[in-house]
């Protein structure tokens, strides 16, 4: 009884320091995620520009982040998570703002500069906040959980994606894209309430022998590349599942993004405790082997049943796929290179997300949609690859006794 109700204020515990942390993140991401589909809908509907520059207006807040994910690590070291957090939160109000300046240009290509430079400040504003709550939640609850951290903070982005968007398109519907851009002020205000009334954690301080980011992306680019490869198939299935459906004359895509959904979540809920117990390397092999069936099960279905099939299993292998191999990609650095590292990590999912689509769209427009699908699963195997790569130099791996035991 006595070991049980210690399991339980363990738990309860760590839910009280990583809670606010996940707020944090969720609405931060809710500022990115509301105007995220209203975007297209105003470039194109309002201001009247075509597909191209509606791409260029959502994807240029990637490139920024790119960009900055060394600069907010470094500065995520040097002065600590929760000034990060002070920085980046309301640099994305800042954001936000601009985004209403935007609305009231007299000119549409006046107005879409401005969007744009509002884009171009979202992405330092995300790469301190999300770099900041990572490196604050490992440090509040301990790097032994550094796994749970990660999967309750992806919980937290694509709850705010998945959400965002339907109500973005709603707001912009009803009201216009003024109110989109009072969301993207208010939110990330929110959450800076929130971080500033948490306790800090101490930084490495600016006399610290923290790594750059040449040795740390020496420590980490293996595991770099084989999340960036493991991405693949999810940045594959947002772009192009629709269209596959489509083109194949099917109904039913949004019950297979649903099933997709469903199974990433139900997988983050119940077995996000797996990297840390189980290792990452191992529950990180398995989760892209899972997705790479689903990917091979996608290529080859047979009708809209077998896509739903395979879009779960994706699912299902992408849910731990972030938190297993971070936990292996953490543990080869030390505690004070942690906000670089966290950068630097994230850097390589930025990329997988920037040149998917293009990359991707070529290679259907060679050899069709079904093509997508297994270039994912081909994606799957290099991971696959480089995490035993990885896993098979273990003398790469910096572990931090002291704070691994608390």
């Amino acid at each position: 009884m006595s070991h049980s109700s210690s399991n339980v204020g363990q738990s309860t515990s760590f839910f009280r320091q990583l809670l606010p942390l996940v707020a944090i993140v969720f609405l931060g991401f809710g500022a990115i995620g509301v105007p995220l589909a209203a975007f297209s809908l105003y470039v194109h509907e309002v201001l009247g520009f075509g597909a191209a520059i509606v791409g260029v207006v959502v994807g240029i807040e990637s490139f920024a982040t790119i960009c900055t994910r060394r600069f907010a690590g470094a500065y995520c070291d040097r002065h600590g998570a929760r000034p990060t957090a002070l920085l980046g939160l309301p640099l994305a109000a800042l954001a936000g703002l601009i985004y209403g300046l935007a609305t009231v240009a007299q000119q549409p290509i006046l107005s879409l500069a401005i969007l744009i430079l509002g884009r171009l400040v979202m992405g330092p504003a995300q790469s301190l906040f999300l770099t900041s709550a990572l490196t604050w939640g490992i440090g509040r609850v301990g790097a032994a959980r550094t796994g749970m951290v990660m999967a309750w903070q992806g919980i937290a982005i694509f709850a705010a994606l998945g959400l965002g968007a339907p109500l973005g398109i709603a707001l912009q519907t009803l009201w216009g894209f003024q109110v989109i851009a009072v969301c993207a002020i208010v939110l990330p205000l929110c959450a800076l309430i929130i971080a500033w009334a948490l306790r800090p954690i101490a930084a490495a301080g600016a006399h610290a022998h923290g790594l750059d980011m040449a040795a740390t992306l020496r420590l980490v680019w293996r595991h770099g590349l084989a999340l960036a490869f493991g991405s693949v198939p999810f940045a594959i299935m947002s772009s192009f599942l629709a269209l596959f459906y489509s083109t194949q004359g099917w109904s039913g895509a949004g019950l297979a993004f649903l099933g997709f959904a469903a199974s990433y979540i139900v997988v983050r809920l119940f077995l996000a405790h797996l990297p840390d117990r189980q290792g990452g390397t191992t529950i990180g092999m398995i989760s892209v082997a899972v997705q790479l069936l689903g990917q091979l099960l996608l290529w080859q279905a047979p009708n809209s049943l077998g896509a739903l099939a395979g879009a779960m299993l994706t699912g299902l292998g992408c849910s731990l796929i972030f938190p297993a191999i971070g936990v292996e990609a953490m543990a080869r650095v030390p505690a004070h290179s942690r906000g670089m590292a966290i950068g630097c990590f994230l850097a390589f999912l930025d990329i997988c997300s920037g040149l998917t689509g293009p990359l991707v769209g070529m290679v259907i427009g060679g050899f069709g949609y079904r093509a997508a699908f297994l270039t994912g699963a081909i994606a799957c195997l290099l991971s696959l690859l480089l995490m035993h790569n990885a896993a098979a130099r273990p003398g790469e791996r910096v572990r931090n006794e002291q704070e691994a035991t608390s």
